[in-house]
């Protein structure tokens, strides 16, 4: 009987595409395994195979080529989460293949050169390079483009390859790699005949005792090996101030067994042993009784706790219970910058158990990330794109700081939301889910209130401590009193200077980065443009340079203005790098430091910073959003907010819902323990309704007033929302399609397709976009048929 599997392939194709299996592969293609496979003509790609069966499809099969595991890299749940993403998101299960493999689990099909077998060795009107070039092929039999490159020591090899392809001397074909390579290294244990009790003495006596390198060498070793059967070559070259070549000579002279293995990249071979669970107070442990009951008759549990209540203590506490019983949990957090602190909670409380997976790992460490969820790694905790690790047996999911924007991947697809998928990833496992805020999402709690998720609240900080002062300042009054200095006003920069004097921290947040938003002609307004989207370049004074934060397009201030010719061009609005350079002014003597993407760019800048930020080796810090994300730090005095208008202005139906999390949650940074701390929001229009409830500290009021509203003017969570956005590069051609996917879909829905209409920023990377809405009844048939019409749709534009 014939074998054929349906395969996912790295390819935004719509289908699963059917080969067939060759006998000599029966038994070892599995679901869930990888497999190389030709496509078109000379690709080859290494395709997931989704399913195995023998129901011939009603087209010519080519073989699976080669079998490329041993075992499944998926397992049989993480295949179903895949199908629904793709279903849900309306998006291809190979775009979802290509956001959840790690690269290094991808094969890439890299061009390499052959010599033809026609090939004249004694052809003497070859070039010197071209001869450089066959003589290597002679030798070596293939070689890639960038050996090729090397041997020949020049930069741009193609037009020799050209000469050499157009003489047919030599041929390309293409040879699937794997890119991931296991990290091995050096270890030293004793030699067998010296491991028994009392043999050490023997050890030293077969040393000459001329060779004093090797005896210092060896008594290191005996220093280091003590409790231990093995130590890294490394350590032991830098505890006895020797190379490596001291050490091979004691290996061969039979002492000590010098030898190579492999290890892991993650960093969790070297760690502490975990300790013990801290005590929780009365609240804390009235909460965990309340989720270990709401899990007896639901799923997923909101925990609502205010800032500083001990949410995490919680985490950690249902994480051991669901480790004891042999399952696995994932911890997700909204952003990078978080990990750094919690990994070392988690890692406190459970030693090498706790594995973290985010963008900054390597290809080599997401690899190796992958094969120890696969192996039953108990904790994981990272950013949205840990959902696809392939979990085998899920028992709690936690998502922290559940309302934050960040959870929703945009671009590009899948363009899923993690706290959603992650409900559906739990029940997929039968797993716990917890979604825990201080501030949340008016979609989880309307879920909450409405039955369908358990809700616990912790209402008091841990210790006793009180939540934040709040104040909020007139910029409109300041400014008519002439009491504003430059962006801060007078009780801001009073707050920061008592809490310098008291030897205490501040944080300030400015919701956007850079120097200046604007760089203009305050004659003409001309303003600086960005050349590939149609926004105004941002001014960063450090790079003295205009910068776009859509496309990284750059360019140097124009010493007159282009418009009119006239000089004097000025900068209007203010970033955190203007902040950061303006505080200077006034507290000369504090030590400053800016968070933002511009200074936390490389792998291991946020953990850096937030170290020296808790060792107090920073007086003052100014940020972005990352400041906001439920970061714990003891010695924060005073939070300033210094532009809450501009939150408020977002042209978004959530944009009070954002407002109200993002200052509630930077204000819940000040005063963690004993002394109350203070907050600062700065607003010009101070009479602003979410601006007076997040003064009064009041949720239930701001929640009612914004559930009202939403119901009035049928927005979530009272309705879906399913956004389209198309672009192109022509405008005529990207309003075209619009026109033409809208009016399909008004044939269908009616009233409920709005548009298409430009968005806020209209052009980015020179391609033009105009957005669709649909705004949907909650109906699971209305729903699904509109997914369904969707897809026909974009297939139809596409044909």
């Amino acid at each position: 009987m014939s074998r054929y599997a349906d395969l996912i392939l790295p390819l935004a194709l719509h289908l699963r595409y059917t080969y067939s299996v060759p006998e000599a592969l029966y038994g070892q293609v599995a679901p869930g395994m990888r497999v190389e496979v030709q496509f078109s003509r000379s690709r080859h790609y290494a395709a997931i195979v989704a399913a195995v069966h023998d129901q011939a499809p009603d087209y010519a099969t080519k073989p699976v080529l080669a079998v490329l595991d041993d075992f499944p890299v998926l397992s049989a749940q993480c295949l179903k989460f895949w199908k629904w993403v793709s279903d849900y998101y309306c998006c291809t299960e190979g775009e979802v293949l290509m956001a959840a493999l790690p690269a290094g689990l991808k094969l890439s099909s890299d061009t390499r050169l052959v010599l033809s077998p026609f090939f004249d060795k004694e052809d003497e009107s070859l070039g010197p390079k071209e001869r450089l070039a066959t003589d290597a092929l002679l030798i070596q039999q293939t070689l890639s483009v960038e050996d090729l490159q090397k041997i020949l020591g020049i930069k741009s090899v193609m037009p020799l390859l050209k000469k050499l392809l157009d003489k047919r001397l030599i041929y390309l074909y293409e040879e699937m790699r794997e890119k991931y390579k296991p990290r091995t290294e050096w270890f030293v244990q004793w030699a067998e005949a010296y491991r028994a009790e009392g043999a050490m003495r023997e050890a030293f006596s077969a040393i000459d005792q001329r060779a004093g390198r090797q005896l210092e060498a060896l008594m290191a070793f005996v220093e280091l090996s003590r409790g231990k059967e093995e130590i890294p070559l490394r350590s032991l070259c830098e505890k006895a101030q020797v190379d490596s070549a001291i050490v091979k000579k004691l290996g061969e002279k039979g002492i000590l067994e010098v030898y190579k293995k492999e290890v892991s990249r993650l960093g969790l071979d070297d760690l502490p042993g975990p300790e013990g669970p801290a005590s929780l107070s009365e609240g804390q442990l009235s909460a965990l009784a309340q989720t270990r009951t709401f899990f007896s008759e639901k799923k997923t549990v909101l925990l609502h706790g205010v800032t500083g209540s001990g949410k995490t203590q919680l985490y950690l506490d249902l994480m051991e219970e669901t480790m004891a019983s042999g399952r696995q949990t994932l911890y997700l957090v909204p952003e990078i910058a978080l990990t750094a602190q919690l990994v070392h909670r988690l890692r406190n409380r459970f030693g090498n158990k706790v594995l973290a997976y985010h963008s900054k790992l390597n290809d080599q460490e997401r690899v190796e990330a992958w094969r120890a969820v696969l192996e039953g790694a108990p904790v994981v905790m990272g950013a949205r794109s840990a959902l696809f690790l392939p979990f085998l047996d899920l028992g709690l999911v936690v998502v922290d700081e559940e309302h934050d924007p960040s959870f929703k991947q945009q671009q590009p697809a899948p363009r899923y939301h993690a706290r959603d998928a992650a409900t559906v990833l739990a029940k997929l496992h039968g797993a716990h889910v917890v979604l825990g805020s201080a501030t949340p999402s008016l979609e989880s709690w309307h879920n909450a209130q409405t039955g369908k998720f358990g809700l616990v609240t912790l209402d008091r900080r841990f210790g006793g401590s009180e939540l934040p002062e709040m104040q909020l300042v007139d910029l409109r009054d300041e400014a008519k009193r002439k009491r504003l200095k430059s962006h801060f006003s007078t009780p801001l920069l009073d707050a920061v200077q008592e809490a310098l004097e008291q030897k205490e921290q501040v944080i300030l947040f400015q919701n956007r980065r850079g120097y200046s938003p604007l760089y203009k002609c305050p004659t003409c307004e001309w303003h600086a443009p960005c050349e590939h989207c149609d926004v105004s370049l941002t001014y960063h004074k450090f790079a003295d340079n205009l910068r776009c934060h859509y496309c990284g397009f750059e360019q140097k201030l124009p010493p007159t203005c282009p418009a009119c010719g006239l000089p004097g061009l000025q900068v209007a609005g203010f970033g955190t790098e203007k902040i950061e350079d303006e505080l200077a002014i006034f507290f000369p003597d504090a030590r400053i430091a800016r968070m933002d993407l511009d200074t936390v760019r490389g792998k291991s800048d946020h953990e850096k910073l937030i170290q020296r930020f808790e060792n107090r080796e920073i007086d003052i810090l100014v940020g972005t959003q990352m400041v906001t994300k439920g970061l714990d730090f003891d010695h924060v005095a005073v939070v300033g907010v210094l532009s809450a208008d501009q939150l408020l202005r977002f042209p978004d139906f959530r944009s009070g819902e954002r407002a109200w999390q993002l200052i509630t949650q930077v204000g819940g940074r000040a005063g963690r323990r004993q002394k109350r701390g203070k907050v600062i929001v700065q607003a010009w229009n101070a009479e602003h309704p979410v601006l007076l409830e997040i003064l009064a500290q009041r949720f239930e009021p701001f929640v009612e007033r914004e559930l009202s509203e939403r119901k009035a003017f049928f927005y979530p969570p009272f309705t879906r929302l399913i956004g389209l956005q198309l672009r192109h590069k022509q405008k005529k051609v990207v309003d075209r399609a619009a026109r033409f996917l809208a009016d399909r879909l008004r044939r269908e829905f009616g009233h409920r397709v709005l548009g298409p209409s430009e968005p806020a920023v209209p052009r980015v990377r020179d391609q033009y976009l105009v957005d669709i809405l649909l705004k949907l009844e909650r109906r699971g048939d209305l729903f699904d048929a509109a997914r369904r019409s969707i897809q026909e749709g974009v297939v139809a534009l596409s044909s």
